[in-house]
């Protein structure tokens, strides 16, 4: 159960307008559980929605690529609640492939191509000292223009403080959403 009670309806209309939006690419279903505590406190939802979908649909990455760093992000922080939902609307849809979405929770380095194993240890290395070392450095900026290394650093910090706090509420996996890997 969640520490936060998700809103659930009826909505309030400036609500039942946020909670739309929040939706997009995974429209047609129940507004997400962490999208419905977050409309607790509208203007700050608002202000992240705007950040958040940014990301997702103005970016400059590959799609595959952006969902590597969410899935791999949402995996190092132990977060099944997004990494179940972006597995389950985003991967087959961007074509990471079903050996990848298990390699971003159980690591298998012969699932990426080049790129993306550089993606990988860009957020491991994040994950674990909030920083990158003069080697990393060296290759992610070697395969990537500097506008996708700054995008792949704000979107690894977006999706850790959205792990923060989705694994704070002890909000519980959504019931449509992908199973998380056991290792």
């Amino acid at each position: 159960m969640s520490r936060i009670t998700p809103l659930s309806p009826p909505y309030a209309p400036e609500t039942e307008a946020s909670l739309a939006r929040w939706m997009g690419a995974a429209g047609g279903r129940e507004p997400l559980a962490l999208f419905r505590v977050l409309e607790h406190h509208p203007d700050l939802a608002s202000r992240m929605r705007v950040l958040g979908s940014g990301l997702l649909g103005h970016g400059t990455l590959p799609a595959v690529e952006r969902e590597t760093v969410v899935q791999r992000v949402c995996a190092r922080a132990g977060c099944s609640y997004e990494w179940g939902v972006h597995a389950e609307v985003f991967a087959g849809r961007v074509g990471l492939t079903p050996r990848q979405l298990r390699a971003t929770v159980v690591d298998d380095e012969a699932a990426w191509t080049p790129r993306q194993a550089i993606l990988v240890r860009v957020v491991d290395e994040l994950h674990d000292d909030a920083d990158l070392g003069d080697g990393t450095w060296a290759e992610f900026r070697a395969r990537f223009e500097e506008r996708q290394i700054v995008e792949v650093l704000v979107l690894a910090g977006w999706y850790r403080t959205i792990a923060y706090v989705a694994n704070a509420l002890r909000l519980p996996d959504e019931e449509w959403a992908a199973p998380f890997p056991k290792a």
